[in-house]
Parts: C-alpha cells; structure tokens; sequence
C-alpha cells in the first residue's frame, strides 16, 4: 500500500507546473485524474515528438494518471467536471489568470461547497498585484525573479536549461497539498492555498538576496564557477582537459593544497588564507591551480581528489546523465507502459525501504472518459478509498 492509496486528485492541468506536482502526488498512489482540452489536450503533449512521436515533457509529467477531455463551457461537460471535484480530495488548477473564477472553480466557491476539499491553485505571479493577470512562462519568470541575472557568463546572461521556475512552483504545490491533507487528518477541514511561480523561484533566490542587499552589489556571472566560493568550477587539466572540483571549508582548502597540489605554502599564502580573499584573487588562484593540474592528466587529478577527499565531478552530456554507473548501480531505472509502447522512466527521488513506487501508464489523450463517466453514472465502482 502506498502512502496516497485513496486520494481521489482531479487536476485541471497544463505545461509543466501543475502536472508536476500531481505526478509526485501519482507517484505516491493518489488517483489523479488529468481534465484536459479536446481536441489537442494539455498544450505540453505538442511540445515535441522526441519520443516515438511523443512529447518528451509530456512523458516525463503524466504517468500514473488517468485522462479525460472536458469542454468547460459545454454544459454537460462542466457538469462531468463539477461532479468529479465534488468526489475529489483535492483539486488542482493552474488556468491562465481569472479563469477559475468565471468557470465556478475558484477556491472560495468549492471550499464552500465542500469543506473538506484541499484546492490548489497555481499561477504565474499570485493573486492582486499589478502582475495578477499577467502571463507567466518560465523564461519570464527567471528573468522577473533576478536568476538570468545570476546565470551565465560575464559577457552575457543565460537561461537554466530546464525548467525551474515551473519546477519550484510544482514542488512547493505538492508539499502545500501533502500539508493541507495532514491538517485535514487532525482537523477535519481542507481549505486553499495558492503558489505563484515568482514567488517559488524568489525563495531559492534566498543567497543572492541577503548576499546584494547587505554586501552592496549583487553576485557577478560566473559560469561554471561560484561568484562566492573558491576554487569551485572547472580547472584545466593536461590536454585541456577539465576537471570540476569544489572546496567548502578551510580544512579542505588546506588538505587540496597539501595532498592534491603538493603545495602546502598555498594553503598560508595571504592571498589565499581564507575564502574571502580567494574569492578576490580568484584568477591568481586559476593559475597556480592550473599549472599544477597542467603537468597531470584529468584522470590522475580527480585519483588525487579521491585520495584526498575532495568534491568534484564529471561534467556529462543528458545521454551520459542517462548512462550513469550510480545509476544502474542503484537499480533506478523503471519501464512504464504509454500509447508508444514501453519507456524508460527514472525511479522518484524519495526511496523508502521496502517500498516500490507506482509506474503506471503515460495516458493518451481523453483514453479514460468511458471508465470515469461511468463511475460518476454509477455503473461502475470508484476506485477511491473514503473520504
């Protein structure tokens, strides 16, 4: 039995934002059904079709779900709607601004409704304000939030590459809801709670925040380096080969000069005592680090980083992610069922003991409406527990 087993989730849902938190909701063993447009469904399935005709965003946000296409201002339908979110634990949408409320689906109409009812509502940038009715997509949301500022290189800012800010307001949604469902245990009551994506991504900004409004100026871009911490980033190695290694403390910093560099003066050079005044003589740094690391192959530097129990990494391409000895050696990987047939699917991150998480089907588009209409016609039994 897994933890959500009876949960009924109905989820008017698009993109990535909302279908991401109702995946790791469907992972868990909540039921969720995924209302989708006729005709193309969630705009997200168009994205592209890298996997056998599918779209890799889609895949990787919908399994375990089930699937059903709703007119919403078709009568009928809005009434197959209402009645699936009267059955419903929790209700989750992410509609373009104002949209919920002239469907009847706004927090204050349902809440009232059905007391018990946990509804989630997710947005670009939050109810009132100026930005209220504005149109939120990842891009513009890291550039509201200050991150294309932070990321990047000196000459020029860049996008993370994938999708954060969706990401953030999606996780935050699914501790909203896993939290309003463990209020509910002791209380008896759900309630509503809204995340808007700014202010999601805003509180991973928490760093650059206090580090500009105390120090004066903001983190410079810095590639692959850390605008506050050195070394940290990529260093080149014989044959221009780079090894990634970071340092967090100053036993460390003593033991890479020490056991790595095999320069302990290094490690007292005022240059270099501490942080700080690394960090400002960060290229003087690159230099004897690098020729140091010139006279070694890539291989022989990361033997001495082991040796000496130094962070670092290899910086590899997604097939290489894909292709990961931890990986394999932790037995993450999965097959889940689709419209194309069977595809490889990375275990959730959270691993119980004892536990095998569900891998269900990737849905195709409206493919559950007959089941779905029949439980609410009541030929068929709910597949949900009580509420």
């Amino acid at each position: 039995m897994l933890p959500l087993d009876g949960i009924t989730v109905v989820s008017v849902e698009q993109a990535v934002a909302a279908p991401f938190a109702t995946r790791q909701l469907a992972d868990l063993g909540a039921r969720v059904i995924k209302v989708e447009r006729p005709g193309a469904g969630d705009f997200a399935r168009s994205y592209d079709e890298t996997v056998r005709g599918m779209s890799s965003h889609f895949v990787w946000l919908n399994r375990n779900k089930e699937s059903i296409a709703l007119d919403m201002k078709d009568a009928a339908d809005a009434e197959v709607l209402r009645q699936l979110v009267a059955r419903a634990d929790v209700f989750v949408q992410n509609l373009a601004p104002g949209a919920a409320e002239r469907l009847g689906l706004d927090a204050a109409t349902l809440c009232q409704g059905d007391p018990r009812l946990v509804v989630c509502g997710i947005s670009g940038y939050g109810s009132g304000g100026p930005y209220e009715h504005k149109k939120a997509y990842d891009l513009l949301v890291q550039c509201e939030a200050g991150v294309m500022s932070l990321t990047g290189t000196e000459e020029a800012p860049a996008k993370i590459g994938i999708a954060v800010a969706d990401i953030a307001a999606g996780m935050y949604a699914y501790s909203g809801i896993l939290t309003a469902l463990y209020e509910r245990e002791r209380t008896g009551r759900g309630g509503s709670f809204e995340v808007s994506m700014l202010e999601a991504l805003g509180e991973w900004m928490g760093y650059p925040h206090y580090f500009t409004r105390y120090g004066g100026s903001q983190p410079p871009r810095s590639g692959a380096e850390h605008a506050a911490i050195a070394p940290y980033g990529p260093y080149r190695a014989a044959a221009g080969a780079q090894v990634f290694l970071s340092i967090q403390n100053e036993r460390e910093w003593a033991e890479f000069c020490t056991r790595v560099l095999e320069l302990p003066e290094l490690a007292a050079d005022p240059r270099f005592a501490r942080n700080s005044v690394r960090v400002a003589n960060r290229e003087v740094l690159r230099e004897r680090i690098e020729e140091r690391f010139g006279t070694m192959t890539a291989e022989e530097v990361e033997q001495r980083l082991e040796a000496a129990r130094i962070a670092h990494g290899r910086l590899r391409d997604v097939a290489g992610f894909a292709a990961h000895p931890q990986l394999a050696a932790r037995d993450r990987w999965r097959t889940v069922d689709s419209p194309v047939g069977p595809l490889d699917a990375l275990l959730p991150p959270v691993t119980v003991a004892g536990r095998e998480p569900r891998m269900d089907r990737v849905p195709a588009l409206d493919e559950d409406r007959a089941r779905i209409l029949a439980e609410l016609h009541g030929t068929a039994r709910e597949t949900g527990g009580e509420r």
